[in-house]
């Protein structure tokens, strides 16, 4: 196993850098797209749901068939059929039907390329380095998600979202031969699985991975509907300071870009940290720490601006930072013939939570809105995703700091 950095990992991360590229490009355009595709907030938000969906059957199938053919080769296929449905959405997508099947299609083809990316982490780097290395693949996704934000705020006042969608596409083309580069000269591990390993005692009945599990279902509750939603809401923050729609949406789409490099940091360093600190430890203060965010930052979309965003910054930080914990930790907790399982466990069920989260939001945000005007009223809608952040704290306080992790 390796120990540290190396080229390889800075390809790996550079490829899932360019893969991201997509997966804001509608949030940041949302404020252009309702009223240009004639779209309530819940048909908005069922569009993420619709990539989330997606996303997440596809993590669960990808996964699953990993663990079999191995994740190098699923990570190159879904690769290719990501660059080709990315281009499809940036070249059709006219209309909320088209919208929605298309960045659904994205979502689906998307799956295959992350937690096979842990998995091969996770084979590569022994544990005591894991959550670093680990915490620099989440970073990278970071970037790409601040990057695709970036592309918007500078595409959007000019060449309006079918700019913004064919830019943002790109990424994943130059994905496809970086990742190429990458593993072209690494070997496609399958793990034996032995007569005595089964998935219900590896994974159901294990009771550290189930909380971690847990813990990441709600997390993602939580992260995926801010993602989703938080552009929108800084555009009407900006809004209400007296900024034209176009200005406004280019504003938030630039702000919610630097809440993502708070997410880069984040992930780079409390991976780290728990190598030091242990995981339960970071998982508590990051899980508190955003849940706190979730119940307080909807009601400041009048606040000054400094505000807005400072307090965006720490829930960027705060909500992102224990992706590579967990994943780290879930590694850790079931043994590599069975990771692939668990991860398709874990991703089903947290990225099907983050499906639902933004259509949730969206439903709440109407229910509190008056129809047919701009929504000025937020904080109920993001209280919906503090109440999944609890249920995240308290799986982390459940761990037990003394366990020791399950290694190979």
């Amino acid at each position: 196993m390796r120990r540290g950095f190396d080229s390889w990992l800075l390809l790996l991360c550079l490829t899932r850098t360019f893969l991201s590229l997509i997966f804001l490009t509608y949030a940041a355009s949302l404020t252009i797209l309702r009223p240009a595709w004639g779209m309530s907030a819940t048909a908005a938000g069922s569009i993420s749901t619709g990539f989330q969906l997606g996303f997440a059957l596809s993590l669960f199938g990808c996964s699953w068939l990993a663990d079999r053919v191995g994740a190098r080769r699923v990570f190159l296929v879904s690769s290719v059929l990501a660059a080709i449905t990315s281009l499809a959405f940036a070249l059709f997508a006219r209309s909320y039907p088209s919208g929605l099947i298309l960045y659904t299609l994205v979502g689906i083809s998307q799956g295959g390329t992350y937690t096979t990316a842990i998995m091969m982490v996770a084979d590569r780097y022994e544990p005591r380095r894991r959550g670093a290395a680990l915490g620099w693949l989440l970073a990278s996704s970071s970037l790409g998600l601040a990057c695709s934000l970036l592309i918007a705020g500078l595409t959007l006042p000019t060449g309006g979202y079918p700019l913004t969608f064919v830019v943002t596409a790109t990424g994943p083309l130059i994905a496809l031969v970086l990742g190429w580069i990458a593993l072209r000269s690494s070997s496609n591990v399958v793990h034996h699985r032995g007569g005595d390993l089964q998935f219900r005692t590896e994974v159901l009945r294990n009771p550290r991975a189930v909380r971690l599990i847990v813990g990441y279902v709600f997390h993602s509750w939580e992260l995926l509907a801010m993602w989703a939603w938080t552009p929108a809401f800084l555009a009407a923050s900006l809004a209400a300071s007296g900024s034209s729609a176009g200005r406004a949406a280019a504003g938030g789409a630039f702000v919610v870009s630097s809440f993502h490099l708070m997410g880069l940091l984040a992930s780079s360093t409390m991976g780290r940290l728990s190598d030091r600190l242990g995981r339960r430890a970071v998982l508590l203060g990051l899980a508190a720490s955003s849940t706190a965010c979730s119940f307080v930052v909807g009601w400041l979309v009048s606040a000054p601006a400094a505000i807005v965003v400072a307090i965006g910054a720490l829930y960027a930080f705060t909500a992102l930072g224990d992706s590579p914990v967990l994943s780290t930790a879930l590694t850790e907790a079931v043994r590599p013939a069975y990771l692939g399982a668990a991860l398709a466990l874990r991703s089903l069920l947290g990225f099907g939570a983050g499906a639902v989260a933004p259509l949730v939001f969206g439903v709440v945000l109407d229910a509190t809105n008056p129809p047919g005007v701009a929504p000025a009223v937020w904080g109920w809608a993001f209280a919906a995703l503090g109440a999944g952040g609890l249920i995240a704290t308290l799986s982390a306080y459940g761990l037990r700091p003394q366990e020791e992790a399950r290694q190979s």
